[in-house]
């Protein structure tokens, strides 16, 4: 009779095997080498890590007029040609601070990037403190301090005055209601909000300290208007899937990210890599280059394919190398 078999130890695989997972069933402890440059997270009070970011004379002279004029950036290209990164560089090379990103979707309204007012919040902690107090009444003065209970949002707190401007990103634009440029164009004109809810209270509650999309960062407002001191540097991205109305496009300065040729790929690579990753890779430099079309392939695609080939993996031809280098068109 064969004796029982306990539990297999786990196995660990070489540290020079670069297949983590091997889909055989068999637990083992692995040690996770590091995570690319553009996959590193730091803690929430941590600055981020500026990132390469490179971009042609020509290009940056646009952004320069823009930051001159006070005027929003509007930046249009295909997905991976660095329309978002470029608010972060912005706010790296003038030490503006943390971007302030607003996502636009379908559901996106210009109260959302405003400000957010929790009545439902405010009434409950009431309620509450009726209860303990005992009484049907607030005890006058006593009530919840209603600037818990408003929170700037991204473009809200952009407005904010301060000595320098932020940097707000406004990502895909062209997702959002066929309307909202042009409720965006009235705040961008003058410079200034109201907040309805604190432009109602008495005089004696004039000034309130209101949260804002910086943690635990509240600001001042006054009689319920947010006007900014410095225009926000504002970069607005989108993908072109619509155009926007003129008197919209008007107040913008436009700056259109091409593809990058096969010299600029090579000096992404090597600002995010180093100089010895753009060794042993021509072949991928090919692959990349005859696979992509206007808007199919992006560039950190090409990174990732760098990436794995420079961390052990032979990455040759086939299913593993369209997986990496997968079309951004058409079905799944």
């Amino acid at each position: 009779m064969t004796a029982p078999q306990g539990p297999r130890a786990p196995r660990t695989p070489p540290q020079d095997d670069w297949r983590l997972f091997r889909g055989d069933g068999d637990a083992r402890r692995v040690d996770f080498p590091e995570a690319p440059p553009w996959r590193r997270f730091t803690p929430a009070d941590d600055a981020p890590r500026p990132r390469p970011y490179l971009i042609g004379p020509d290009e940056s002279e646009v952004v320069n007029a823009a930051l001159l004029l006070r005027r929003p950036l509007l930046v249009t290209g295909h997905p991976g040609t660095g329309k978002s990164s470029l608010a972060h560089a912005i706010a790296h090379e003038l030490t503006l601070g943390r971007v302030l990103t607003w996502p636009v979707n379908s559901r996106s309204t210009l109260r959302d990037a405003l400000y957010d007012y929790d009545a439902i919040g405010r009434l409950r902690e009431s309620n509450l403190r009726r209860e303990e107090a005992g009484s049907d009444d607030d005890a006058p003065g006593e009530g919840p301090d209603i600037g818990s209970y408003v929170r700037l949002g991204p473009l809200g707190t952009a407005f904010v005055p301060g000595e320098r401007p932020r940097v707000l990103l406004v990502d895909e634009l062209d997702k959002g209601d066929v309307d909202l440029p042009n409720d965006l164009l009235t705040v961008f004109e003058e410079g200034e909000f109201e907040i309805p809810e604190l432009a109602r209270l008495p005089e004696d509650q004039s000034h309130v300290d209101v949260l804002t999309a910086d943690p635990r960062v509240r600001a001042p407002v006054t009689r319920g208007r947010v006007r900014c001191s410095e225009f926000p540097v504002v970069v607005i991205t989108s993908n072109g899937e619509r155009e926007f109305p003129p008197a919209f496009l008007r107040r913008c300065v436009r700056l259109d990210l091409a593809e990058p040729d096969e010299q600029r790929l090579r000096d992404i690579v090597e600002a995010h890599l180093g100089d010895a990753a753009l060794d042993g890779v021509d072949d991928l430099l090919r692959a990349f280059l005859g696979r992509r079309a206007p808007g199919e392939l992006a560039t950190d695609q090409l990174l990732n394919a760098v990436f794995l080939r420079k961390g052990g993996l032979d990455l040759p031809a086939g299913a593993l190398l369209d997986a990496v280098l997968h079309r951004l068109g058409g079905a799944v």
